[in-house]
């Protein structure tokens, strides 16, 4: 699935479940949320930090897609046609880096 149908399946699972989108900076703060969440699970997992017991059992895939979800809505509900926004990005990044990586000798 493309984020073009991403989006249009988020915006259907809305309509259909969710009665409406919260509002913009009720999503804001989900998003600061559920990164928190992702955040929480590599420190502890791929970090120093020790993984508590109550922890071990989270899927990081999941906490991601709920990353994504309201990213989607946010999008959505802005106006944002993301497959736009994001292909274009990733045009700007491959100009802007195609070399950079590769003669960075911190990554060699």
């Amino acid at each position: 699935m493309n984020i073009r149908d991403s989006q249009q399946a988020v915006d259907e699972w809305i309509k259909e479940h969710g009665v409406r989108y919260f509002n913009e900076l009720t999503n804001m703060a989900q998003l600061t949320e559920e990164v928190g969440e992702v955040a929480r699970i590599i420190a502890r997992r791929y970090g120093e930090q020790s993984e508590k017991e109550s922890d071990k059992a989270k899927d990081l895939g999941e906490e991601l897609a709920d990353v994504v979800f309201v990213v989607l809505c946010l999008a959505n509900q802005t106006g944002i046609n993301l497959q736009e926004a994001f292909d274009k990005k990733l045009d700007l990044k491959t100009q802007r880096d195609k070399n950079r990586h590769r003669n960075n000798e911190k990554l060699k």
